[in-house]
């Protein structure tokens, strides 16, 4: 097992390494621009990397899913577009409706589909029928622009992304599946090499992005997943309200955005530098922080999940959460509270720092005072 999931953190290493030459070399990187403020060219090969390390295992296991081959091929769609994408610059019309039509060969082939809500209402269990295929799309589609919202600093697609499958392994192996537990961490381990470049870990002219292939990839992955492990039709291991937590953050900041700019009477794709990890950074906060703050309430809420998953909180208790949780995180977000929380830090250092200042002046007039005592008994 271990030596599998290092073989896989090694693979996805050495193919990051060859494919960044591949990069420079075909022109696909990310160059600085008004919304991106990088220094230099950055290959965007970490999501074709992270495909290639996932197809290997997944060729290797292919009874480890139900429908592997058909995952594969999505996934490998997902990755070419992603590309093209990255590359072009094509419409998001023509991405939404690649994602619609994979979600559709999904349900037709698979039956995966967002039909069963579990009792989130208090009323009894709820079921879409035949509106489950519409919910579905949508549903996919929310969750693969989730993950690619969030790619906007060093570190925090992959950082959610690993605090969403973290999430998934522990219930999963809790639940004696261990099989899917496995895959979660292979897809962590899988990632991790990926994080490591992003963040600069072997310097900057070494650095990589995920691009829009990576980011759809992964947001298809983790839907699929869930869907495939809250739905009675597939394989129902967790409840469906405890995956709302587990994704919590990307969606909170997808619905949010969106809703400022249908507000602003704007398109909800139009791109624009006002997501979480924007505000965070306007506030004087650095990207390190940044990142390690984000992060931190992305594990908080699938922390909440988790255990409200072992302990059997009930799912309307769990559901109300959320949407309080979505309305408070909407209400601070348009107060601008990351700015006031530094404002609130550097004053409270300020503060600290001033007092430390008046304390080594007193102690040094003190020893001045004993000092010259100390010289007139003398004299």
């Amino acid at each position: 097992m271990l030596v599998e999931l290092f073989f896989v953190f090694f693979f996805t290493f050495a193919a990051l390494f060859l494919l960044r030459k591949v990069a420079y070399k075909i022109g696909l990187v990310d160059t600085p621009n008004l919304r991106k403020h990088h220094q230099g060219a950055i290959p965007l090969i970490g999501g074709v990397a992270i495909f290639s390390s996932i197809s290997y295992f997944l060729f290797s296991h292919p009874d480890i899913l139900i429908h592997t081959p058909l995952l594969l091929l999505c996934l490998f769609v997902l990755i070419v577009v992603g590309v093209v994408d990255d590359k072009f610059d094509i419409s998001f019309k023509f991405r939404l409706a690649v994602q619609a039509v994979l979600t559709v060969i999904m349900m037709y082939l698979t039956d995966l589909k967002l039909d069963f809500i579990g009792n989130i209402f208090g009323i009894g269990d709820t079921n879409f029928g035949y509106a489950a295929y519409v919910i579905t799309i949508f549903g996919v589609i929310a969750a693969i622009n989730a993950f690619n919202m969030v790619d906007g600093i060093d570190g925090l697609l992959g950082g959610l992304s690993i605090v969403t499958f973290s999430g998934m392994a522990f219930l999963l192996y809790f639940n004696a599946e261990a099989e899917l537990g496995y895959l979660c961490l292979v897809l962590i381990f899988a990632m991790l090499p990926y994080v490591m470049m992003n963040m600069g870990a072997f310097g900057r002219k070494r650095k990589v992005f995920m691009g829009d292939a990576g980011a759809m990839m992964i947001g298809f992955l983790v839907i699929w997943m869930l869907l495939s492990i809250t739905q009675p039709n597939a394989t129902p291991i967790m409840r469906p309200v405890t995956a709302l937590w587990l994704i919590a953050l990307p969606l909170m900041d997808m619905a949010a955005i969106m809703y400022r700019r249908i507000k602003r009477g704007r398109s909800p794709f139009y791109p624009d530098r006002d997501h979480l990890h924007h505000i965070c950074l306007r506030a004087g906060m650095k990207k390190t922080h940044t990142l390690f703050t984000i992060c931190s309430i992305g594990s908080l809420f699938a922390l909440i999940g988790v255990l409200g998953e072992l302990f059997a909180v009930h799912e309307t208790i769990m559901f109300v959460g959320f949407i309080v949780t979505f309305v408070l995180y909407s209400f601070m977000l348009r107060k601008n509270w990351p700015k006031r929380v530094v404002e609130m830090i550097d004053e409270a250092m300020s503060n600290s720092a001033g007092e430390y200042v008046e304390l080594q002046s007193e102690q040094n007039v003190t020893v001045d005072d004993k000092e010259k005592t100390r010289i007139s008994k003398f004299q």
